[in-house]
C-alpha cells in the first residue's frame, strides 16, 4: 500500500502545498507558462516547494499542472513536454530531500484547456495518458488531478491515469458558491458519478475561496460513504493592478478557522491553490496539529433557483421564407466607424422601401477595423426602420463571457437572426499588435447560441428561459482545401447552424461542387454570395489579396477586354450567376459595390 493510501486509511489530515504556480509566476518574469520555470529557474521551484514544507505541507504538487502537449504547444513548449514534467517531479523530490521531511509528491494533472470542445475525448484520453506515464516513470507518490470543470473531462483524465498507473489519485473539481460547477454539476452529483473509479479521495479546488469549498465538502459529505474529501481553495478572488493578478492577504486565523470547518466536514487533505502562500499553509497546520475546533458550524448556502419567465418565440420572416422554399434577398451593410447612424437608417429605408429585400445582414469589424457593434446596429434599425437584420458575430474580439452577455443584450432587443463567423485576423486592422480573443472559433460560437436556445449558458448552467436564436454559419465552396471545408461545415450543423451563407461567389460551378460533397443538397438553406465586380482591377486585386475568394480567370478576362464597360459586363455577370443560384440555392445576399447600399437595387432591379 502506498504511503498515501495509508495516511488517508489513518483517518489523519494531510496538509498539502498553496498556490504554486502563482508564486512561481511571480518570481519567476517572462515566462510563457508556470511549468517552464521547470527549465528556466529549478532554483526558484525548489524554493518555492521548500516555503511551503516549512510551513508544515505535508503533500506538494510537482510544477506540471498545465504540462500537457496540447497546452504546451499553445506555447511552442510541446517540443520541451518530456523534459519539463520530468524535471518538475525531479525538483520537488529535491526539495522533499533538502528539507529532510518525510512529504509526498504528487503528480498534478489539470485540464486541457479546450474550450471550444475541438477535441474529442479519444485525444483527450491520450494526452493524459503521456502526461500520467511520464509523471509515474519520474517517481511521483500520488496523481492530484485537479481544477476541472468539466466532469467528463475529469472522468477522462482519471480513466486516462488509471490506464498506465496503480498509484492512488485524488480528484477535484472547481465549483461555485452554489456547489455547482460551471456546468451547473452539483457536488453531490460529481461525488456520485466519481466514487466508482477507485479514487482514493474527491474535492475541491480553485474557485472563489474559502467559503465556496465548504460548500462543495458540505454537500459531497451527504453522498462521500466514507470516501476521503479533500479542500484546496484559492485564498479568495483577484483584481488586476499593473498587469499582474493580485490576490487579498487572507488572514492566518481566518485559513486556520477554514481548515477547521473542512475537517469537521469530512476533508482529510487539507491546502490550497491560487493566492495561498506559505503563511496559509502554516496557519492550516497549527489548525490542524491543535486539533482546533470551529467557531461557528458551516451553514450550507441556499441556491438561488432560476424562475423560468415565459417570452414570445415566433420564427423571424427569414426563418418562415426558408422554411417555406421562398427565395430570400438580403443586402450587406456596414455599421459607421463611429456613433452617426443616419446614413445607415436611410440605406435600410430605402432597401425596405423597394420591396425586392427580406433583410441586411450587418458586418461586425470587417477588415478588423473597429466600427459600431453589428448588434446595436441591428437593433436600432430593426426598432427605427422594421427590417429584419442578420447581424454578423465573430469571437474574435470578446471572450465567452462577453459574447453572451452581448447576445442576450441584442436577444433582449429583439435580435433573432445571427450569423456566427470567424472574422478577419487582428493583425490586419486598425491595431497590427492586437490579437484576437478566440476563446471559441466559429464552431463554438454556434454551439454557444444552441446552448443559449436550450435555456443554458455555454458551460450549461441554466439561464432565465431559452432564447431563440436562427443560427446561421459562414461556409466557402471555393476553398482550396473542399474536404476540409466541407468538415468544418459539418462541425458547424452539427454545433446547431439553421442556415448558411456562402463566401463571395462568381461562378456557380463552386457551388456546385460543394452540393456534390454533401451528397447533392445542402442539409441547411443556403444564401448565397453576390459582388458585382465593376472593373478588372477590382476582380484582380480580389483574386490575388484577399483570402478565400476566387474569381476564375475567364471572368478577369471579361472584364480586362471589356474597358470603361466594364462595370455592365460585371453586373451582367452578377445577374446571370443569381439566376444560376435560384435551382441550386434559397437565396442570396449582395454585396453592394462601391460600398453604395443603393447600388444593390440597380442589381436587383436588372
Amino acid at each position: 500500500m502506498s504511503r498515501a493510501l495509508e495516511r488517508l486509511e489513518e483517518g489523519r489530515v494531510i496538509v498539502a502545498d498553496g498556490g504554486t504556480g502563482a508564486l512561481i509566476t511571480a518570481a519567476v518574469p517572462r515566462l510563457r507558462c508556470p511549468e517552464e520555470a521547470n527549465l528556466k529557474a529549478p532554483e526558484a521551484v525548489v524554493g518555492v516547494h521548500l516555503g511551503f514544507i516549512r510551513a508544515g505541507a505535508e503533500l506538494i504538487e510537482a510544477n506540471t499542472f498545465g504540462a500537457n502537449r496540447r497546452k504546451l504547444s499553445a506555447q511552442l513548449l510541446d517540443d520541451c513536454l518530456e523534459e519539463i514534467v520530468e524535471s518538475g517531479v525531479k525538483l520537488a523530490r529535491e526539495a522533499r530531500d533538502v528539507s529532510g521531511r518525510p512529504v509526498l509528491v504528487a503528480g498534478s494533472i489539470g485540464p486541457l484547456g479546450d474550450l471550444s470542445g475541438s477535441e474529442d475525448a479519444a485525444e483527450s484520453f491520450a494526452d493524459f495518458c503521456e502526461q500520467a506515464r511520464l509523471l509515474e516513470g519520474r517517481g511521483v507518490d500520488v496523481f492530484m488531478v485537479e481544477t476541472f470543470f468539466e466532469l467528463d473531462e475529469l472522468v477522462t483524465a482519471i480513466e486516462a491515469v488509471r490506464s498506465v498507473s496503480s498509484l492512488p489519485v485524488v480528484a477535484q473539481l472547481t465549483f461555485d458558491e452554489d456547489a455547482e460547477t460551471l456546468a451547473g454539476v452539483t457536488a453531490r452529483e460529481a461525488v456520485v458519478r466519481l466514487r466508482g473509479l477507485g479514487i482514493a479521495a474527491v474535492g475541491a479546488n480553485c474557485g472563489l475561496g474559502p467559503q465556496a469549498a465548504l460548500a462543495a465538502l458540505s454537500e459531497m459529505a451527504m453522498e462521500a460513504n466514507g470516501l476521503p474529501l479533500t479542500a484546496q481553495p484559492n485564498v479568495g478572488l483577484p483584481s488586476r493592478r499593473g498587469g499582474a493578478l493580485v490576490y487579498p492577504n487572507a488572514t492566518a486565523d481566518y485559513f486556520a478557522e477554514f481548515a477547521a470547518q473542512a475537517r469537521n466536514l469530512g476533508a482529510r487533505i487539507i491546502g490550497g491553490c491560487c493566492g495561498t502562500t506559505p503563511a496559509q499553509i502554516a496557519a492550516i497546520s497549527a489548525a490542524v496539529e491543535d486539533e482546533r475546533e470551529p467557531r461557528v458550524p458551516f451553514a450550507a448556502v441556499e441556491r438561488e433557483v432560476p424562475v423560468a419567465i415565459a417570452r414570445p418565440s415566433g420564427k423571424t420572416r427569414l426563418e418562415r421564407k426558408l422554411e417555406a422554399k421562398e427565395w430570400v434577398v438580403s443586402v450587406e451593410l456596414d455599421p459607421p466607424k463611429g456613433t452617426n447612424m443616419d446614413a445607415l437608417l436611410a440605406a435600410a429605408e430605402a432597401l425596405k422601401a423597394s420591396g425586392r429585400v427580406d433583410a441586411t445582414d450587418l458586418n461586425d469589424n470587417p477588415m478588423a477595423r473597429a466600427r459600431l457593434s453589428s448588434l446595436m446596429a441591428a437593433a436600432t434599425i430593426e426598432a427605427k426602420v422594421g427590417l429584419e437584420t442578420i447581424p454578423h458575430v465573430t469571437p474574435r474580439d470578446a471572450s465567452v463571457t462577453g459574447l453572451q452577455s452581448q447576445l442576450l443584450g441584442a436577444h433582449a432587443a429583439g435580435i433573432r437572426n445571427v450569423l456566427a463567423v470567424t472574422g478577419d485576423p487582428p493583425h490586419i486592422g486598425d491595431y497590427p499588435g492586437s490579437s484576437g480573443v478566440y476563446e471559441v472559433d466559429a464552431v463554438g460560437l454556434a454551439s454557444l447560441l444552441s446552448h443559449l436556445n436550450r435555456g443554458e449558458d455555454y458551460s450549461g448552467k441554466a439561464i432565465d428561459s431559452p432564447t431563440s436564436f436562427h443560427v446561421g454559419v459562414a461556409v466557402n465552396p471555393s476553398a482550396a482545401d473542399l474536404d476540409a471545408e466541407v468538415e468544418r461545415f459539418r462541425r458547424k450543423l452539427d454545433a446547431g447552424a439553421r442556415f448558411a451563407m456562402t463566401q463571395a461567389l462568381f461562378d456557380i460551378g463552386y457551388l456546385d461542387r460543394l452540393l456534390d460533397a454533401l451528397g447533392g443538397e445542402s442539409p441547411v438553406p443556403v444564401l448565397v454570395g453576390i459582388w458585382p465586380l465593376t472593373s478588372f482591377q477590382l476582380a484582380f486585386r480580389l483574386h490575388n489579396e484577399v483570402p478565400g475568394i476566387t474569381i476564375p480567370e475567364s471572368i478577369q478576362d471579361r472584364l480586362a477586354s471589356a474597358g470603361p464597360n466594364a462595370q455592365a459586363v460585371g453586373f451582367e455577370l452578377a445577374r446571370g450567376l443569381i439566376e444560376e443560384a435560384r435551382s441550386r440555392a434559397a437565396g442570396i445576399y449582395v454585396i453592394p459595390p462601391f460600398k453604395e447600399p443603393t447600388a444593390a437595387l440597380v442589381l436587383l432591379d436588372g
